[in-house]
């Protein structure tokens, strides 16, 4: 087998360790010094941050399924169109709670590999929807925080004053 098949199969293997949040084979694909250059915001963009984020993302997402429709390669480099789908059901993700409803995402991935690891990632992916219902909930959550302090200043306006007696 030649090493682009090796590497095609190594990236199949890696979304599939990702899907069934199998973090023992993710740290085994992951070189020491794995950069992803298109970390979360907060997001380290070492192997570290990214391993958190796989387990993030299963404490808030069930039944993660991915579908390859494309996957290229060209030496050390492998490109993967695929699809995404999951259920939001499990936790919050990115500050939004659990909405109950399936996503889906179109992914393309680009993983360089050395030696059997994968060193560099790059992605981009369809996620416009469920950032737009993350925007919209956080503007909600600031209406209401701007609300309940209003509420406060009135309640604290309307409260008797107390006078203080002198020693």
């Amino acid at each position: 087998m030649s090493s682009e098949h090796e590497n095609k199969a190594l990236a199949r293997r890696f979304l599939k360790a990702f899907a069934n949040a199998e973090l023992d084979t993710l740290d085994e694909l992951l070189a020491p010094e794995f950069i992803n250059h298109n970390p979360l915001p907060g997001q380290d963009p070492g192997r570290e941050g990214y391993m958190h984020t796989v387990a993030e993302k299963h404490d808030a997402f069930s039944d993660i399924r991915h579908t390859i429709e494309y996957q290229t390669t060209d030496g050390d480099m492998v490109v993967t169109r695929h699809t995404t789908r999951t259920i939001h059901d499990r936790g919050a993700s990115l500050g939004m709670r659990p909405t109950g409803r399936e996503w889906t995402f179109t992914h393309i991935d680009i993983q360089r590999i050395v030696g059997g690891k994968i060193v560099e990632a790059w992605s981009a992916k369809s996620a416009s929807p469920f950032l737009e219902m993350l925007d919209q909930e956080r503007r909600e959550r600031e209406r209401l925080e701007q609300e309940l302090e209003v509420a406060r200043r009135i309640q604290q306006a309307s409260l008797p004053k107390v006078k203080r007696c002198p020693n």
